[in-house]
């Protein structure tokens, strides 16, 4: 089927509200693609420097032309995620050699766990760490001695910051290699009861932590469709993954071949072969519209609509929710995954995963086909799913057909017609809600609200049962990126839910931000301006009525008077220090708004 005429209008105002910085970047990459790496180039003392500590592979780097793969890794044993990319270094090492190349950890870049951070102070540093992880990149690819790189990564900010740093270096070919999701433990919609359970006071702390135990119980990628397997899924969408690599498990036979095979595949596409592929080539306009598409299609995490904006400017594209709003009103919601669902992700894979859905997507002409990926041209090998036969590493055509409906749907009958995240505008500013997991009788709520400055104002206050009874919508602002660093404001949802469960109409107005996890409440987040900047959601009083609106893109002081009110202040000097905050001054003094990534960088 032809390409979906919105997603050809999308993609060509894109191109050419982007041609400058675009056409700027590309002169770039292909200058320094002119240039080569300097390997063999750099003085004696630099060789030697170089390749010190390279072992076996000493005399082949200092003789030979075979390529030199640089590694770039996230792995701490923190995060559950990470904890397999302890072993990649030397597996990938193996593997290029058996194809006549080298690898060397080119550096290490730093990955906070949001779960660990949620509701603490270093969760204001979380979406500065992505930038910082970019920048950690560029320092590890400083040494301009690599023909091929990849990346090891997967959780929350650390893919796009990946993503933003591989591109200051989009002259090589990138490849993305992911560890996998943890097994299957405690379902998530169980998890979530005793959560709320404890939040109501109906349970002790004890039965909250083995739940989460059970929950988060060995290595791999938390199993809700959160932040951290959006950005699996989009790795695949947007051509950067091996096809069908995202959601295998760790410490998998297969896992492992995948791994060895995505390391080969980034030399094989360096410019000493016939098949070079950099970056920059393969993240061009139409990827960053699939990736939007994927979004849409798969009810993926609000974060991304910062982070995608973000990841295109690196490479001079200019994004805006607007592109994604017109996105998400013509493409279907194929899939229910929890929060949206009560499936994981380990259940949506064998339901038929990111190949059936892309396979739908083609079909109905929400996706580009024509790209270019780490697998070849064409978006046609990520309908293939990866398999062992005798120990050796092969793909096949997967399911046309979905494994259960109640996981994955195909685009002729959609969970719902539209897709997973909707834009919001009003004399308020600009918001954006996710409402794949929101029932359509919530989706709309009119109600005063109750204004608070940080989210443990707002859980005393449902604590001392201020909130009890009446519709309400919570606004807690003073939360953007200038003001503390947008940190996710998840541990908001328990208290929300029980509220809503009870019956009351409530929804949540932040200038922060909620989570991929961010449940079944109306919230509309990323509001701007933000109240630091003196958004009139800084006018805003206790009673005021706010009507947010999820079906025709509202959101809205109806108050009379409310605009002619000055701005209020906060004392944020309690953001300023503190588990690391001042280091990030400078970041939050930089930082541009949330509709245009959020980000200290420029395009």
């Amino acid at each position: 089927m032809s390409l979906h005429a919105t997603l050809a209008a999308v993609t060509d105002r894109i191109i050419e509200r982007s041609a400058p910085t675009r056409e700027a970047y590309l002169a770039r990459m292909r200058a320094a693609a002119s240039k080569g790496p300097a390997r063999a180039h750099l003085s004696c003392s630099g060789q030697a420097h170089a390749y010190a500590a390279a072992g076996e592979d000493q005399a082949t780097l200092a003789t030979s032309t075979g390529g030199h793969l640089g590694i770039v890794t996230a792995y701490n044993d923190m995060l559950s995620a990470h904890q397999p990319f302890e072993t990649y270094p030397a597996k990938i090492r193996d593997a290029v050699r058996e194809v006549g190349g080298t690898a060397q950890v080119a550096g290490g870049v730093p990955a906070m766990c949001d779960g660990v951070t949620q509701g603490e102070a270093g969760m204001e540093l979380s979406l500065f760490s992505r930038d910082s992880i970019a920048m950690s990149v560029g320092i590890a690819l400083s040494h301009n001695v690599f023909d091929a790189s990849v990346y090891l990564g997967v959780c929350d900010k650390i893919v796009p910051g990946l993503v933003i740093g591989a591109q200051a270096f989009g002259h090589l070919p990138a490849v993305f290699l992911p560890a996998g999701p943890m097994t299957s433990g405690l379902s998530n919609d169980e998890k979530a009861k005793i959560r709320q359970k404890f939040a109501a006071g109906e349970v002790g702390r004890d039965e909250l932590l083995k739940a989460e135990m059970a929950a988060y119980h060995g290595p791999g990628t938390c199993t809700f469709y959160g932040t951290a397997n959006t950005n699996q899924m989009l790795m695949e969408f947007m051509g950067l993954h091996l096809p069908g690599s995202s959601f295998v498990n760790p410490g998998t036979e297969l896992r492992e071949a995948l791994t060895r095979e995505g390391a080969k595949r980034a030399l094989s596409l360096s410019a000493l072969g016939n098949d070079y592929t950099p970056v920059c080539d393969i993240l061009d306009e139409k990827a960053f519209v699939n990736g939007i598409a994927g979004l849409m299609a798969t009810g993926g995490s609000t974060n991304l609509l910062i982070h995608l904006i973000a990841m295109a400017r690196a490479g001079g594209i200019i994004l805006d929710w607007q592109d994604f709003s017109d996105i998400s009103d013509v493409v279907p919601l194929l899939a229910r995954v929890y929060p949206n669902g009560l499936a994981d992700v380990n259940h949506f894979h064998a339901a038929g995963g990111l190949g059936y859905m892309i396979g739908q997507l083609l079909d109905a002409g929400f996706l580009h086909p024509d790209t270019k990926t780490v697998a070849g041209e064409g978006l046609g090998a990520y309908l293939m799913e990866p398999f062992l036969e005798a120990g050796t590493l092969t793909w096949r055509k997967g399911s046309s057909e979905t494994l259960n409906d109640n996981i994955v749907r195909p685009a002729s009958d959609p969970f719902q017609k539209t897709g997973g995240l909707a834009r919001l505008t009003g004399n308020l500013g600009t918001g954006v809600m996710k409402i794949s997991a929101v029932a359509e009788e919530h989706r709309v709520v009119e109600a005063p609200v109750r204004v608070f400055h940080d989210q443990d104002e707002a859980k005393a206050a449902f604590k001392a049962g201020e909130l009890n009874e009446g519709d309400v919508v919570i606004v807690v602002r003073f939360q953007g990126p200038k003001a503390n660093g947008m940190p996710e404001l998840h541990s908001l949802t328990p208290f929300l839910s029980i509220m809503q469960g009870r019956g009351q109409k409530v929804a949540l107005v932040t200038d922060g931000r909620m989570s991929g996890a961010s449940g079944k409440v109306p919230s509309a987040i990323h509001v701007v301006p933000e109240a630091l900047d003196g958004g009139p959601i800084a006018k805003l009083q206790d009673g005021d009525v706010v009507r947010v609106d999820a079906t025709t893109g509202t959101l809205a002081v109806l108050t009379e008077g409310v605009m002619d009110r000055p701005v209020v202040t906060a004392d944020l000097t309690a953001y300023q220090h503190g588990t690391g905050r001042e280091l990030f001054a400078l970041f939050r003094q930089n930082v541009t708004s949330a509709d245009t990534g959020a980000t200290v960088f420029g395009v």
